[in-house]
């Protein structure tokens, strides 16, 4: 898994690669880098065991049926000769010092502990992986082979074997290889990881450290962890320890199935600390039976920047409850825009599945061949309607979902609308340019903010142009502050402004209450 989901909060590497080795074929070890929404669990019908031991005392009879089928895998990377550079503690030009420096900084950079030496053009990374064919299938982390020039894998019994990239996801972190073998392989089954409950015991296999394969036990502590690495995030946090050299091995369940594949370790000190993370395996499961046929996966495009619905949200647009995704901006030309999908929509169901939140519509989208048409539940204002959409093929990492930036006009005082706290002023020709703005640009500027109101709380900020209020389009300020006055009037918690930064939209909900 690509380290970009460093927790920021506590400033320290998480090890995203839960055990990637990076290792110059000339010496050093190098170690690699990896807020947590947490998700409903689905019940299970397996009973956990009391502490951390098997039903019957031992974990041996599980561990008996699946070491056999895990495996290590080396690749080969190819790069040129490069000096190592002054505090990275990856070498110099590794891929991992652009996200490590992202979140930390040059200074947080530790300094090596060896003086500035000439690297080798070759290094080997090294993770583990499970066959779940006995033709040789083999399941691992994509970031374990990712720029490989050629793969090796080493079976339980030490017969070490050339291995061929089957197909790569790397959104989803999974990779397939494939071996030849002059014997059937011992396999490993999947399990059904919607099953699992937290608390339930569960053991990770793998080669960490590359000291060979290394069994550890733990629970589940968490379900639907998000590291914001991708669309897809839905981790199992598990405390089984897992280490560098861990990335693609499995984590098992009693009954000795695979119920998730580890990935990422999040550590303060470079080790396990016992907070890891598994990818589901009905996740992983559906993802691998595409890569066996070959190549990478074709994800589903919509073209639509999402956000959630709150509670203020979906009282200011009249929904019962909060849930769903809310249009903040729709793509010029995108498969949204074409099957008329609105901004201030907000999608509650698509392709037949009900859409929670922003994370079950990014999912959900991904999820369906490009060119398929698919229905999309839709809530506009006030009323439920359904909208066919011609799924498009997402050949980028387009964004669902902005938090914007921020701009800032002239701080003349304009008309204000006390009961939130806002100063606004309409656009005009000089403020049009000074921002640079479209010709045809409407709403009012945000000039002052009061920290102190509610819409300072809600996080409106002094530039933000206000062009819709409660999804009606407004042209001035004036038109902001009636229509801010009506939504008062008319005994609703809160006002639903949608606000245009930096060429993004987004919504924000301010509660009348705070004002």
């Amino acid at each position: 898994m690509s380290p970009i989901g460093i927790l920021r909060r506590h400033r320290v590497a998480a090890l995203l690669g839960a055990a990637l080795i990076i290792s110059p074929v000339v010496g050093a070890v190098a170690q690699s880098t990896g807020n947590a929404s947490l998700s409903k669990v689905v019940a299970t019908t397996q009973t956990p065991a009391a502490g951390t031991t098997a039903p019957n005392g031992s974990f041996a009879p599980i561990v008996a049926s699946t070491k056999p089928a895990v495996v290590t895998v080396t690749s080969v990377m190819k790069g040129q000769p490069q000096i190592m550079s002054q505090g990275s503690p990856f070498g110099g030009n590794s891929p991992f010092d652009d996200y490590f420096r992202q979140f930390f900084g040059d200074q947080g950079m530790p300094a090596p502990k060896t003086p500035p030496q000439q690297q080798s053009p070759h290094a080997e990374a090294l993770g583990s992986g499970f066959i779940v064919n006995a033709d040789g299938t083999i399941v691992t982390n994509n970031h374990v082979v990712d720029g490989a020039s050629s793969i090796k894998v080493t079976l339980d019994d030490g017969t070490e074997l050339p291995a061929k990239l089957v197909g790569r996801d790397a959104k989803n972190d999974l990779a397939v290889l494939k071996i030849k073998a002059d014997k059937a392989l011992p396999t490993i089954k999947w399990g059904d990881s919607d099953k699992l409950m937290t608390g339930d015991q569960v053991l990770a296999i793998g080669n960490p450290f590359g000291i060979g394969t290394t069994v550890t036990a733990g629970i589940v502590s968490a379900r639907g962890r998000d590291l914001h690495s991708g669309p897809f995030d839905d981790f199992i946090q598990i405390d089984a320890p897992i280490n560098h050299g861990n990335s693609g091995g499995p984590l098992v369940d009693i009954n000795g199935n695979v119920v998730g594949i580890n990935t990422a370790i999040y550590s303060p000190n470079g080790g396990s600390v016992g907070v890891g993370f598994a990818i589901p395996s009905d996740q992983a499961q559906k993802v691998v039976a595409k890569l066996m046929k070959g190549g990478n996966i074709e994800y589903g495009y919509l073209g639509v920047e999402i956000q959630p619905v709150t509670p203020d949200v979906a009282n200011a647009i009249g929904l019962d409850h909060p849930g769903g995704a809310l249009v903040s901006q729709v793509n010029d030309g995108s498969p949204a825009a074409k099957a008329g999908i609105e901004t201030g929509d907000v999608i509650t169901g698509f392709a037949g599945q009900d859409i929670k939140d922003p994370k079950d519509l990014s999912r959900a989208v991904a999820d369906v061949a490009p060119g398929s048409k698919e229905p999309v539940a839709v809530w506009r204002k006030g009323k439920a309607m359904q909208i066919s959409v011609d799924v498009g093929r997402n050949q980028d990492d387009a964004k669902t979902a902005s938090t914007g930036g921020s701009g800032a006009p002239s701080p003349e005082q304009g008309p204000r609308a006390p009961a939130i706290g806002l100063g606004l002023m309409d656009i005009t020709p000089d403020i049009r340019q000074q921002m640079n703005l479209a010709d045809n640009e409407q709403g009012a500027v945000v000039a002052t903010v009061n920290p102190n109101k509610a819409a300072g709380s809600a996080g409106i900020q002094p530039g933000d142009i206000i062009v819709a209020v409660n999804q009606a389009p407004v042209k001035n300020a004036r038109q902001v502050t009636q229509a801010i006055a009506q939504a008062s009037k008319s005994g609703r918690k809160s006002v639903l402004l949608l606000v245009e930064r930096d060429g993004s939209q987004i919504y924000v909900a301010v509660p009348f209450a705070n004002g």
